[in-house]
């Protein structure tokens, strides 16, 4: 699942201009591969929605049917398909639990919604189960907490970002805006 999430704090429609969406891995060739392979890769959504369709009225193993919706979900988000993109990653989860891919991405729907608590809380439960960018969930993560005010989590979720993966700019230029200030002693 490739995570691809926006800055929140700056705006709804700035949200989907580099966000957070991850991809889950399909067994097998077929639709739901393709499907797969466009959501991993950031492919063109418009043109592979087809085979996510395709292979959803297929028959799927029970992990592949959860992980087409996630995948087809990764691409409605692309769309900005927000609403649609939550259910795909509900009916996903609701098929397989345990994709953190899957509370991931929800939770970046949830962001888009100005859910920040629960965003919050999806994006740690997928951190928890796994996730192949984890630096993305934890940039994620730090705007919903920015969002919130909760400033601290903030910055040691773009440091957990930029620690995960060095060459994370987003995540550095986040960084660059946060001033630290020593409290003085007994504060």
């Amino acid at each position: 699942m490739r995570i691809r999430l926006l800055s929140v704090v700056i705006a709804a429609a700035a949200l989907f201009a580099g966000g957070a969406e991850a991809a889950v891995t399909v067994i097998g060739a077929g639709p739901a591969e393709l499907c797969y392979q466009a959501a991993d890769t950031g492919a063109a959504p418009q043109d592979f929605m087809t085979y996510c369709n395709q292979a959803l009225a297929g028959s799927l193993s029970d992990a592949d049917r959860a992980a087409t919706y996630v995948n087809r979900g990764v691409l409605k988000l692309a769309l900005n398909d927000v609403d649609s993109a939550a259910a795909d990653f509900n009916a996903g989860l609701a098929i397989n639990a345990n994709m953190g891919e899957g509370y991931v991405d929800r939770g970046a729907t949830l962001i888009a919604h100005k859910r920040y608590a629960d965003a919050i809380r999806d994006i740690s439960k997928g951190l928890t189960l796994g996730t192949k960018e984890a630096h993305l969930a934890y940039y994620d993560r730090a705007m919903a907490d920015e969002a919130i005010g909760n400033l601290q989590a903030a910055y040691d979720d773009y440091r957990q970002a930029l620690a995960v993966n060095p060459n994370f700019t987003l995540a550095s230029d986040e960084l660059a805006r946060f001033k630290i200030v020593e409290k003085p002693n007994g504060a």
